[in-house]
């Protein structure tokens, strides 16, 4: 054996000792950090790393930003459109996404809206721009992306209401008051109806997913906070049918990742069609969790529905299922409040 094989060797073994079955890498848990809560006059940076939304709308929302004492900053390229949906190009949304994440006076980044387009970011957003100058990342559907980017560079973020939803709500409802009390230091500690495909069980882990058809097609990406071990895997879903839905959640199966899971928690399935003989989405995929011997809570209000509570990713949650309900708490800083879904 000539010297110049042996380092190759040595490389080989060392990958191998790393992986599991069908070569996949062991994971590890993931450790994030909370930023640090608002004061009243911080600013907030509003950008849209997805499609684009209509200034007026940008506007209002500002508003409701300011009436919570907040002082809201327009990305530069908010108003630019791109190829008849995105809000600028590919570039222009990035630039405006590393502005609020490199700008040390932004405490934290509220985005417009979802659509699609994040998925071109992956790569073009260096790990360090996020865990370099830690701030919450808000924001849900195609902000999913985001929010496991946010994960693995090991940043807690917030699942919720955006931009073009405070401008219908003027900031008045439930979800967008319990993402200010999030903003400022309130942690709201779930409890949740009794749903009668829960599987009952404690679980604890790292909160991560989002929604079904943007994480799903970013497994194995530096945006894939699946592969982080003892996760608990929230899921929810727009405007896709259940054979679509299907394909996807095998595409989970066989990639590992209800293996990491400790606990999942379903969240809405907003017009799904129902092109499958089974009674929901929600079904459909308990159908596949009875074998992981895992908890499930069914029927969470976070998603596209009409309530969107916030959630926050990254974060270590201890979720309890029992025959009377659930409860799902967060383990981190701030005053905690109990809030009762319906």
């Amino acid at each position: 054996m000539t010297k110049s094989i042996i380092p190759v060797l040595a490389v080989l073994v060392l990958l191998l000792s790393c992986s599991g079955e069908s070569g996949r890498t062991t994971s590890v848990p993931l450790t994030c950090i909370e930023p640090a809560f608002l004061r009243p006059g911080d600013k907030i940076a509003m950008v849209s790393p997805s499609y684009h939304i209509p200034m007026e709308n940008v506007d209002t929302a500002a508003m409701v930003l300011e009436e919570w004492g907040f002082v809201p900053v327009v990305g530069a390229n908010v108003d630019s459109v791109y190829l008849g949906h995105y809000a600028g190009t590919p570039e222009e949304r990035l630039s405006d996404l590393e502005w609020a994440l490199r700008d040390t006076s932004i405490k934290a980044i509220l985005c417009n809206r979802g659509g699609y387009g994040t998925i071109r970011l992956v790569n073009m957003l260096p790990k360090r721009s996020i865990s370099s100058n830690p701030k919450w990342i808000i924001g849900f559907s195609d902000i999913t992306t985001l929010h496991g980017m946010a994960a693995r560079s090991g940043v807690i973020s917030i699942h919720g209401t955006m931009g073009s939803f405070l401008s219908k709500s003027k900031g008045a409802d439930l979800s967008s008051i319990l993402l200010r009390d999030i903003l400022t230091g309130t942690i709201p500690e779930y409890e949740v109806p009794a749903h009668p495909l829960n599987i009952p069980g404690h679980a604890e882990g790292t909160l991560v997913g989002g929604n079904l058809c943007t994480f799903t097609p970013i497994l194995g990406t530096g945006a894939d906070a699946t592969q982080g071990q003892d996760i608990i895997l929230f899921i929810e879903e727009v405007g896709e049918d259940m054979s679509h839905i299907d394909r996807l959640i095998n595409m989970l199966i066989l990639n590992g990742v209800f293996d990491r899971c400790k606990g999942v928690v379903l969240g809405e399935f907003t017009d799904c069609e129902a092109n499958l003989d089974y009674g929901s989405v929600e079904e459909m995929i308990v159908s596949y969790l009875k074998d992981y011997n895992i908890p499930v809570l069914c029927g969470f209000p976070a998603g596209h529905g009409a309530v969107n509570l916030p959630l926050l990713m990254g974060a270590p949650v201890t979720m309890d299922v029992t025959g009377e309900g659930a409860r799902l708490g967060f383990n981190v800083k701030g005053s905690k409040k109990t809030v009762r879904t319906e």
